[in-house]
């Protein structure tokens, strides 16, 4: 198959694997035999795509034409591979991890549950190929309404408010303010188009720049910049796979994916470094990295704690691509690898938990090391990542976007970094450290007791990647190259 037809294909895999569950709907083995399979095949699709674009390719595939000059159409750079080849690679465990908690927790709707995880799948997939902004905002909006069905899948009330808050805060800003952003941009550029070095030098400048930029920035709510990251949090009622969907596989990383994205082809990191244009996205992105980080430190709900260490993490990625530097652009590229391997960990771990101990606080954890050492052994290892410590990949998105922060002469930002670390260290440990170095609390049962296996091996292949990312990362950076120009 040419690039061009696996272009074309990949992002519609995922929904022939929806349909394919929903036909095998009443014969469980054959619903999850059919995701199981779909997941490969998209991986391999995805994973067939990067000797072309290491070659220097930029395949392109027009789906329709709207109007003259606005068509759908996908086309592959080295930013869309990375969100595909994450989205596609950790469907996989995702799915493996998913038959083990739904079935371990008697969990009803199974079917629609595997359906809508595919169709979100194929929405992500649409967004990172995306040719231009049209066809993002498409693909933006579809990968919204299929997550919803996610969020609200256990049908309570508590499903249903959280997931009233995901889609009003997310719907409320990609048509109040993305929409109007790319109405703007198409009226001063006269194209919608991704092109390397931007297409807005030399037609927005000032105040009008700072504007446009803001509607971009908190028009894609998915990158949780405060104040617009409730519907992160809103949405933890859902099932934990979900959760991982929402932190790591697909949702946030189509947020920061964006962001990146209009920062590179749209506004370009030379117009934007001339004259700190992004200097107050900088200050949002420090502030939200902080107070998201503060607020994880007193959460003692494991998922709230992690949701809002997500909010944290993500404006690490909303910093790199406003301090405008090849370094820090890389590192924000690079850390959409290195946070998802390890986020989606944190939440598979917590998932776990629930599963085997019905446990669901940080307080409640004491000596639970004791009983599910592979659990919280994978939990230490994607702490670890997430702080940024050798020998975890973690560690050189953090030390790419500490380059940046020196390369634009912003030293203060490297000090919000260091801090962020430190504070990412002070409500991630404490985990660790309870469930290893305390006794557990009276009348606590003993003995070994893990979730079934088919969480447990999900969780613990993740966690050896974020180890493996270490090595791996010249081979990210080699991919990323391409946008800063090297």
């Amino acid at each position: 198959m040419t690039p061009e037809l696996v272009l074309l294909v990949a992002p519609f895999l995922p929904v022939a694997v929806a349909l394919g569950v929903l036909l095998a709907g009443r014969q469980p083995n054959r619903r999850e035999a059919v995701t199981l399979l779909g997941t490969l095949v998209t991986f391999g699709a995805v994973a067939s795509l990067f000797p072309a674009v290491l070659a220097g390719e930029r395949p392109t595939v027009t789906l329709l034409e709207l109007l003259p000059g606005l068509p759908l159409r996908f086309e592959l750079e080295p930013l869309g591979l990375l969100y595909a080849a994450v989205a596609a690679t950790l469907w996989i465990p995702t799915s493996v991890y998913s038959i083990g908690y739904l079935r371990g927790r008697g969990e009803a709707h199974q079917t629609g549950f595997f359906a809508w995880f595919a169709l979100s799948i194929g929405a992500a997939l649409g967004v990172a190929f995306a040719a231009n902004l049209l066809t993002l905002f498409v693909f933006y909006e579809l990968l919204t309404l299929s997550t919803y069905p996610l969020v609200t899948h256990r049908r309570s009330e508590e499903a249903r408010q959280g997931g009233r808050v995901y889609l009003g805060v997310l719907l409320f800003t990609s048509i109040g303010f993305l929409l109007f952003g790319i109405i703007w941009t198409w009226q001063l550029a006269g194209t919608l188009d991704f092109r390397a070095g931007g297409i807005l030098a030399g037609r927005v400048e000032g105040p009008q720049a700072a504007l446009l930029l803001g509607l971009f920035a908190f028009g894609i709510g998915k990158a949780a910049l405060m104040p617009f990251h409730r519907w992160l949090p809103a949405a933890m009622v859902a099932p934990t796979p979900v959760s991982a969907l929402l932190h790591a596989v697909a949702v946030v990383k189509a947020g920061v994916f964006c962001v990146l994205k209009v920062v590179v082809y749209v506004f370009g990191i030379d117009f934007l470094a001339a004259g700190d244009r992004s200097l107050w996205l900088m200050w949002v992105a420090s502030g939200t990295l902080l107070a998201a980080s503060l607020v994880a430190l007193f959460k003692d709900n494991l998922k709230a704690r992690l949701a809002y260490s997500t909010v944290s993490q993500l404006a690490y990625i909303v910093l790199g691509a406003a301090l405008a530097t090849p370094a820090s652009v890389l590192g924000a590229g690079m850390h959409v690898v290195m946070h998802a391997a390890a986020k989606i960990t944190l939440f598979f771990c917590a998932g776990a938990i629930d599963v085997a101990l019905h446990k669901k606080n940080v307080s409640e954890l004491d000596g639970i090391g004791r009983r599910m050492p592979f659990t919280m052994g994978a939990f230490a290892l994607a702490s670890l990542s997430i702080i940024g410590l050798p020998p975890f990949g973690g560690v050189w998105s953090k030390w790419y976007l500490g380059l940046g922060a020196v390369q634009g002469q912003h030293p203060v930002f490297v000090g919000v970094l260091m801090l962020g670390s430190l504070l990412s260290a002070g409500y991630l440990l404490p985990v660790v450290a309870r469930a290893f170095y305390r006794a557990p609390g009276a009348g606590a049962e003993s003995g070994l007791r893990e979730a079934p296996l088919l969480c447990v091996v999900p969780l613990c292949l993740t966690a050896v990647a974020g180890l493996a990312l270490f090595f791996l990362a010249p081979a990210v950076e080699r991919l990323l190259a391409p946008l800063v120009g090297r």
